[in-house]
């Protein structure tokens, strides 16, 4: 899973090893994973943990650690698309891609399509990708895409998270045409007080969400939760969307959410993925494992 150094991802990795399972901790930053590796083995003794490199705002570093994976592993029973940055000031990838769009979709996406094929085959294989609430006022600026024209950096997450559960919706729709044995959803988290909040959103945005944090979201173990729901409870079909079942589905227990009407959109989400793969230069194998 990607991002499993902190917040969410740590949470995640923790009970998904506690529950017996084999966790690749996928991080961008070494050091802070092998400080998540060593707490989650405070808490689990004997976890089955293995620690990667992994920059999803590099396209090179994403093509190195599936080459990494795929010659260490026979396959892959379950990919969760976790981390994400949020709300930064406006940067660029190492590949010239608007940071949020780049990390958060267009790395997910190129790191999916290079592990999908060795998904194929295994019993209920599944890949789980993180969206937000913030898709719902979320808008994707094929003109802008990069922020060249004009950039906000809320505009740019929801843009980013919008991207994410059209990428996951489409990819199950595919998924399905191709006869494959993989699911594709997608969960979020509601409002939940993670680093996320505070490690990209600058200044006065920060200071905010530090006081709403304590004011009003839910735990970091409660907003795991629909991800950790999507990404085992059996007999999910692909294409679920999971969230939390309180009021404006900002807190509570996970369970079936709707993506709005603009994630539901059919041809956008196929000029998405035309031109995520025109961008990363990676093309989906569905259907047959080679």
């Amino acid at each position: 899973m990607t991002g499993a150094n902190s917040g969410l991802g740590l949470v995640t990795a923790r009970e998904l090893a506690r529950a017996g399972a084999r966790v690749v901790m996928a991080c961008r930053n070494l050091e802070k994973g092998a400080g998540a590796r060593t707490a989650i083995l405070a808490e689990v003794p004997g976890a089955e943990l293995e620690l990667e490199q992994l920059d999803l705002s590099s396209l090179d570093s994403v093509r190195a650690f599936a080459a990494r994976y795929r010659q260490g592993h026979d396959g892959l029973d379950l990919l969760i698309n976790n981390a994400g940055v949020m709300a930064t000031p406006r940067r660029r990838t190492a590949d010239g891609f608007e940071l949020q769009f780049g990390t958060n979709h267009l790395g997910h996406f190129a790191l999916t399509g290079r592990l999908i094929e060795t998904i194929e085959g295994r019993a209920d294989g599944r890949v789980v990708t993180l969206s937000s609430n913030a898709h719902k006022f979320g808008r994707i600026s094929f003109g802008n895409l990069g922020g060249e024209r004009r950039y906000f950096r809320w505009s740019a997450y929801g843009q980013s998270k919008l991207a994410n559960l059209l990428f996951a919706l489409e990819l199950d729709r595919r998924l399905r045409a191709a006869g494959s044995s993989v699911k594709s959803l997608a969960a979020h988290p509601g409002y939940a007080a993670t680093n996320l909040q505070h490690a990209g959103p600058p200044g006065i945005d920060s200071a905010i969400m530090r006081v709403s944090n304590a004011l009003v979201a839910q735990s970091e173990d409660m907003g795991a939760l629909p991800e950790l729901y999507a990404a085992t409870a059996p007999g999910l079909e692909g294409g679920t969307y999971v969230g939390p079942d309180g009021l404006g589905e900002h807190r509570g227990h996970p369970h079936r959410v709707s993506p709005n009407r603009a994630a539901r959109d059919e041809r956008a989400a196929r000029r998405l993925w035309e031109v995520s793969e025109e961008l990363t230069g990676v093309r989906y194998e569905l259907g047959a494992r080679v």
